[in-house]
């Protein structure tokens, strides 16, 4: 079964055409790397599946739900993590994940529970008490992770998540999302990192001005003769005295 169906997906920005006309499946339980360059409709395309921008073409579902008439049904079942870090300040890190549950219809018991086991996984406990403009980047970077999955989505999206990361909290990013995906989870990940896509993506997407460029195994494109012994080189002239 598709997680995410795509078809002839169209958005708009003025005269910019963002994203042109994109198809797209990604079956349930696949992890999928999303890559382009700056501008090519990554975040466009992430903000369609998940309601936070309208399109004026084409249509979207998730597990076979429209996203836009069965808006309901669609919006529990994605766990997005941004890059942007738009938390509550009023709230301690703890009760913000509550509150986030709440929108889900997630009993405020069974919440906590669950915001407890998250910031002990990612070693947030001691900062429980205390809002996010007291954590560090890092620590931003675990909250958005844990804020996704607080009401334990079907689909988690995460555009570039370990964007200014350190080593070691990219590694262990790295090693939940895939012990994520070995539990069932689809996930669906932008990055610029090669590295990244190629040790956790078994699908990569690549997109461009806002057309699908390629679509299938990682080990297809690896392979791709194509793209070998492709350069480019820069010369300097010498400068006036």
């Amino acid at each position: 079964m598709s997680a995410i169906s795509i078809r002839k997906l169209v958005k708009v920005y003025g005269a910019l055409r963002a994203v042109d006309g994109i198809d797209l499946e990604v079956a349930e339980g696949d992890f999928v790397g999303f890559l382009g360059p700056n501008g090519a409709g990554k975040t466009t395309t992430i903000h369609s599946i998940t309601g936070l921008c309208n399109f004026q073409g084409g249509s979207m579902r998730v597990f076979g739900l429209d996203v836009v008439s069965d808006y309901r049904k669609t919006r529990p079942l994605i766990g997005l993590c941004p890059q942007e870090f738009n938390f509550d300040p009023f709230l301690s890190i703890h009760g913000l994940l509550v509150y986030q549950a709440g929108y889900f219809g997630i009993p405020k018991s069974v919440a906590a529970k669950k915001a407890d086991e998250l910031l002990g996984y990612f070693r947030l406990s001691e900062k429980r008490n205390v809002d996010f403009r007291k954590l560090s980047g890092g620590m931003k970077k675990r909250l958005l992770l844990c804020r996704a999955l607080v009401h334990d989505p079907k689909i988690l999206i995460l555009d570039e998540p370990t964007a200014g990361a350190d080593v070691e909290l990219k590694y262990q990013i790295w090693n939940f999302l895939e012990d994520l995906n070995k539990k069932g989870k689809t996930i669906f990940l932008t990055t610029h990192y090669m590295e990244e896509a190629e040790r956790l993506s078994r699908k990569i997407v690549i997109i461009h001005k806002g057309r699908i460029l390629h679509h299938g195994d990682k080990e297809a494109l690896v392979r791709d003769q194509s793209l070998e012994k492709k350069y480019l080189e820069l010369t300097r002239e010498k400068a006036d005295d």
